[in-house]
Parts: structure tokens; C-alpha cells; sequence
């Protein structure tokens, strides 16, 4: 089963003080941090233990049908 995971992405100051938004479509945590932190080229990789535990919080919606695994869609500040 996929699921639709809306993923705060949070940089502490002084790097930013803004955030943003990931969403992706994956079968598990594990494969959501997988496909963020592929997309994500290691810019932020200080901030990658924070970036788990808000894939742990983060609203899961289950997925009617077959869908690729993949980022749908980012807004970072």
C-alpha cells in the first residue's frame, strides 16, 4: 500500500528561519526519507535527524490504486 505523506521541512537559524512542505507518495517512513533526502542533493543534510522524526509526525493518507513512489511536490523557503 502507498500513502500521501505531507512532511514539515524545517532549517534552524542561521541557515533559515522558514520552512516548508514536502509531499511524497511512498510505502513506508523509511522510503519517504529515501526519496526527500534524494531529492534534497544533501543541502540540509544537518538536518536530517529532525527530518525523520517529522516523517514519524507527519499526516499519512492511504492511496487508492497503483501510484509511483516519488515527490509530488516541494515548498521550502
Amino acid at each position: 500500500m502507498k500513502y500521501l505523506y505531507c512532511v514539515d521541512h524545517f532549517v534552524p537559524f542561521p541557515q533559515s528561519e522558514y520552512g516548508g512542505l514536502w509531499n511524497v507518495i511512498a510505502e513506508s517512513d523509511e522510503q519517504c526519507f529515501d526519496i526527500i533526502v534524494c531529492e534534497d542533493d544533501d543541502l540540509n543534510i544537518g538536518c536530517y535527524g529532525k527530518l525523520r522524526e517529522n516523517i514519524k509526525k507527519a499526516p499519512k493518507y492511504a492511496l487508492v490504486g497503483k501510484e509511483e513512489s516519488k515527490l509530488v511536490t516541494s515548498f521550502l523557503t
